[in-house]
């Protein structure tokens, strides 16, 4: 058993590294139709729902007993004072669990079956220029979610001008390096044939 323990600050509080907080989802023009949208962030399912020109986030679990929210159904609030007297709030959305239709505010998590027990979980969530994303990717602010897939990588490297590419099977976890410039124009290849054409005598 590992008795390894996390540093601690001059204070006597744990110095844990921080955790990225602030993730690029993808592109608004890219949204699917259907107006949701799952991600997994740091082993967590989120659901995101575009309503309307709106975007929500939730975590994709049901209080009550686990279902995908992120699978239920956008509803508007009804309410009725009497037969014959129903109203609908269009500003007042809910999400419904598929699995029991328990209904939570889309914006707060506030369940209304049960309030003071149950709460979904809701996210912040905000739309930003593609400029100022750059600018937090770059600074490590705002982070990538990794998607399944990783191509296969080939190290590639630059000798005497010469761009070589290796099929050298390479590590996993190797990337590709950069190619360099010695900024001078590559000298002709000594091994190169001469051919004669027939303008030449």
């Amino acid at each position: 058993m590992s008795t390894e323990t996390a540093p601690t600050t001059a204070t006597g509080a744990t110095d844990r590294p921080k955790r990225q907080q602030r993730f690029v989802v993808g592109r608004v023009d890219d949204f699917p139709a259907d107006g949701r949208l799952l991600v997994e962030i740091n082993g967590r399912e989120i659901g995101i729902f575009k309503v309307k020109h709106e975007f929500f986030a939730m975590l994709n679990r049901c209080p009550h007993l686990g279902g995908p929210l992120a699978k239920g159904q956008i509803v508007n609030e009804i309410t009725s004072t009497g037969p014959g007297n129903v109203s609908l709030d269009p500003s007042a959305t809910i999400v419904t669990c598929p699995w029991h239709n328990w209904e939570f505010d889309i914006r707060s998590g506030q369940s209304y079956w049960d309030p003071h027990n149950l709460h979904a979980r809701p996210f912040a969530i905000a739309i930003e220029t593609g400029e100022a994303v750059a600018e937090q990717v770059d600074t490590g602010a705002v982070g990538r979610i990794k998607g399944p897939y990783k191509a296969e990588m080939i190290d590639v490297g630059v000798e005497s001008d010469y761009i070589v590419l290796s099929l050298k099977a390479q590590p996993r976890a190797s990337g590709a390096k950069n190619l360099g410039s010695t900024g001078s124009a590559p000298e002709a290849p000594t091994a190169c044939a001469h051919t004669t054409t027939t303008n030449e005598k």
